[in-house]
């Protein structure tokens, strides 16, 4: 049976603004109606700036995002000098550019007493019923790196999609945030034979191979043969083919070449129907545009890797990781979590399967310095129940996306979707309950698991990183109302 999903909505994963808490004047000691009036101001802002961000992820939002920070005045923060497509800190986070300018954020203990009044605001929450049997909570200063609370901090739990957290930081870490995956087609010798050889790009469309394929027949122009051999290359990954789960709506068979995740249908996020046969399906597609280029090919597409002696005559890129991480977070996409873990396994010299992606993304964490004892990365997406991550290590790897030293991850804080205006949170948060426009998280969501992880900025001005972690629940919906009430009382809590 397939687990629920977490349906997007069509907004894109970033919205256009500036430092809303400098804006708008917004203070410590401001309170509940007042963070409610503010945030509804701020939800609209962020749903006019969306439709007008509308578009790829690494043109639209992007774009959107550079001019915005462009015209705005920097107090801080970091960018990519030399590179276009470089992050910018997150524009709909409140008082974010002061927040990335503060010294760093290294996961260190609050001194004893240190914000009494948050276990006050946020220990009531946590004794909600629908947070089912276990649960488990953490908030970290990103400016100062202080754990400001900590329940159940460093209890391994499953994380369902938050943990796709760690897959796109290990990513990014990896392979910096302009990486870009590539689809190549390779001739023979003699042009006689074409190799359509897969990357591990999950998003290649249509366009992308119908443009490879004119690109490949102005090469093979020169060939006196009336047709050529078509191959397809898909042997950058390795392993099962299948997700533990079993074929499922919700993720497509693993293949370094696939065509729109393997979809049959139109659709671009969500689950959907899947071909067992991705590779194939592309090869065959890629025929067909080769025909309508003049191209005609001899027999049917089959598996095979081109020859040493072969040349590359195409090549497709797709979109930047930062984009890419961006999609995956705000869409909860899992097939391309999956294909961020196998990028990462690629970059490190391991097998492009789970066990290769387990080992090369825990690598990375490792190297941050975070705490993994009881950390089980079984997979990318969060769809295995092996998974096991802390509350600790989830808000932590948020501190360190905001971190200034490491500006490499801040796609991560950009993809996270926005309370009440873009992807899996789009229809959470309303202007009753406040924090509308002012959150931004990653939801994660299983049977009897509910998780949500991400930003928030405080009445004084901080920005917050938390995660919350609730298993053994049995309405989902009122789960994802208790977890929403805890990030919501972050923003508007009195201190």
């Amino acid at each position: 049976m397939a687990e629920p999903v977490e349906r997007p909505s069509t907004e894109p994963p970033g919205t256009p603004g500036g430092s809303i808490a400098a804006r708008l004047g917004v203070r410590g000691g401001v309170n509940d109606w007042q963070f409610t009036a503010v945030s509804a101001v701020v939800g609209l802002a962020l749903a006019a700036g969306a439709v007008l961000a509308a578009g790829p992820w690494d043109s639209g939002q992007r774009k959107a995002e550079r001019d915005r920070a462009t015209a705005a005045e920097r107090t801080g923060g970091a960018h990519h000098a030399g590179d276009p497509d470089g992050p910018a800190p997150a524009p709909s986070a409140p008082a974010v550019l002061a927040a990335l300018s503060a010294p760093g954020t290294g996961a260190k203990n609050a001194p004893a007493g240190a914000d009494r009044d948050l276990r006050a605001v946020l220990d009531p929450l946590l004794k909600n019923d629908a947070l089912g049997t276990r649960r488990a909570a953490v908030v970290i200063d990103t400016a100062t790196g202080e754990r400001l609370y900590g329940k159940g901090a460093d209890a391994p739990m499953t994380p369902a999609s938050t943990v796709k957290i760690a897959t796109t930081v290990a990513a990014l870490g990896a392979l910096g945030p302009a990486h870009r995956i590539p689809t190549t087609v390779r001739a023979s010798e003699d042009l006689r034979t074409v190799t359509l050889v897969g990357g591990g790009d999950p998003t290649l469309d249509k366009a992308a191979l119908r443009a490879l394929a004119t690109e490949t027949a102005r090469a093979l122009k020169t060939a006196k043969a009336p047709s050529v051999r078509l191959r397809y290359d898909a042997s950058a990954y390795s392993g099962p083919t299948h997700h533990p789960i079993g074929p499922n709506e919700n993720i497509a068979p693993m293949s370094a070449l696939m065509l729109n995740e393997g979809r049959q249908d139109d659709s671009a996020k969500g689950p959907a129907p899947r071909t067992e046969d991705p590779a194939g399906d592309a090869a065959r597609a890629f025929a067909g545009y080769l025909g309508k280029a003049g191209v005609t090919t001899k027999g049917a597409a089959a598996p095979g890797r081109p020859a040493k002696t072969s040349r590359t005559v195409a090549t497709h890129l797709s979109a930047p990781l930062s984009g890419l991480v961006e999609r995956a977070l705000t869409n909860s996409d899992n097939d391309i979590a999956e294909a961020l873990a196998r990028q990462t396994a690629i970059a490190a010299g391991q097998p492009a399967d789970f066990k290769g992606g387990r080992r090369a993304v825990t690598a990375r964490l490792k190297a941050l310095g975070l705490p993994l004892k009881g950390v089980n990365i079984a997979d990318g997406s969060g769809l295995d129940r092996a998974d096991k991550v802390t509350a600790a290590l989830l808000a932590g790897l948020l501190a360190r996306a905001a971190d200034p030293a490491h500006p490499e991850l801040r796609p991560v804080l950009t993809g996270l979707p926005v309370a009440g205006f873009s992807g899996t949170l789009s229809s959470r948060y309303t202007s009753a309950t406040g924090g509308t426009g002012f959150i931004r998280a990653k939801t994660g969501t299983l049977t009897g698991v509910n998780s949500l992880a991400g930003t928030v900025v405080d009445t004084r001005g901080r920005l917050l990183a938390f995660a919350f972690l609730a298993s053994g629940t049995t309405a989902p919906t009122e789960a994802q109302k208790a977890l929403d009430e805890l990030a919501t009382a972050l923003g508007a809590g009195k201190r």
